[in-house]
């Protein structure tokens, strides 16, 4: 590579190092890391142990994304200065090797980039529903819970199942989790959908072949005050027993709560802790949160197609296919990304189709 190539290569990555700053609004992501330290630093901080635990969370993800967009930065500054100075045939070699370290660290920061929806880097709810098929599709919504907390816990995103509804043999009729991290939202927000699973069915004695549809949806947590204003003529109140694992407490009495907003047919529920009131409470805000997101164009259709606990599922319909037989194949319909390593991918190893998605 030439100097004067090496030159042009440098003036692209300044102009997509300073895009990039503006789209990631880096000046106040900036003042907003040390009005987090200034935070952590106060005596009583740690009076509130679960708002502690979140500021530190937004400040660890905020100092990455800074820290990266400083260090290319850096780079860039570095061997401009040093072109300016003269360079060997030596040289040459090394700074060839920094402008591919550079352009590689420049697509990392682009992804951030596409991240500036206004609620990409909330908390997320991710709702899993089993399609129609019983113990086949049951089992499916149970094999992309175990993906998706998998994929948390590789990825340092804490999580809680706020509810699930067993399925009556195998598996869950459905379920909700609220996941929490920097960009979660961001992230996850591809993931809605209806997901198809071809596979030889372990409940089949005649070890056929069986097509498993589930839906996903995945909506953000609002941070914010929410001007939602929700009658108590609208609401139908539900309490029931909870299920699965959580304590005495929560098993032995009616403490989970199933909230139904009749006007939009909307349903939520919550069963993580032992009080009813806290679990009303939970399921509440999440009420609130899909009436605000109704208004919201971007999730218009998406909110209104959910009706009760089901989401239309069909073969045209799946946003993503995951074969088991008589191939291997994982592939996003939208974006084509796809690999035959169907075991990694329920694995939790999702994270090149989260990206692929954004790309679109």
């Amino acid at each position: 590579m030439e100097q004067k190539d090496i030159l042009k290569k440098l003036d692209e990555f300044i102009s997509l190092i300073n895009d990039i700053g503006n789209k990631l609004d880096i000046v106040n992501k900036k003042e907003r890391v040390s009005e987090l330290e200034s935070i952590s630093n106060d005596a009583s901080f740690w009076n509130d142990m679960d708002k502690a635990k979140d500021v530190l969370s937004e400040l660890k993800s905020l100092r990455d994304i800074c820290k990266q967009y400083d260090s290319v930065s850096e780079s860039i500054n570095d061997v401009k200065e040093i072109i300016n100075l003269g360079i060997s045939e030596s040289d040459m070699v090394l700074i060839t090797d920094e402008l591919s370290s550079i352009d590689e660290s420049l697509s990392k920061l682009k992804l951030f980039a596409l991240l500036s929806g206004e609620f990409d880097s909330n908390n997320a709810y991710v709702e899993i529903h089993s399609g129609a098929g019983g113990t086949e599709s049951n089992d499916w919504a149970n094999m992309l819970l175990r993906m998706y907390t998998r994929y948390f816990d590789k990825n340092d995103y804490k999580y809680e199942i706020l509810s699930k509804q067993d399925g009556e043999e195998v598996g869950i009729k459905g379920c909700t989790i609220l996941v929490k991290g920097y960009y979660a939202f961001g992230y996850l927000k591809g993931e809605t959908g209806v997901h198809r699973l071809v596979r030889i069915s372990p409940f089949d004695s005649n070890s056929r072949r069986h097509t498993s549809f589930a839906s996903v949806l995945v909506t953000p947590e609002i941070s914010k005050n929410m001007d939602v204003e929700i009658k108590d003529s609208d609401l139908r109140i539900d309490v029931y027993r909870s299920s699965g694992c959580g304590g005495q407490g929560v098993n032995t009495t009616d403490s989970a709560v199933r909230i139904t907003h009749i006007p939009t047919g909307i349903v939520v529920s919550s069963q993580v802790e032992r009080s009813q009131l806290r679990n009303k409470e939970i399921a509440l805000n999440m009420l609130k949160n899909k009436l605000y997101l109704l208004n919201q164009k971007e999730f218009n259709d998406k909110i209104k197609s959910l009706k009760g606990d089901v989401m239309d599922v069909n073969f045209g319909s799946a946003v993503r296919s995951y074969v088991m037989c008589p191939y291997t194949l994982v592939k996003d319909t939208r974006s084509g990304y796809e690999t035959s390593n169907v075991d990694k991918v329920l694995d939790g190893d999702i994270k090149e189709f989260l990206e692929s998605y954004l790309k679109i």
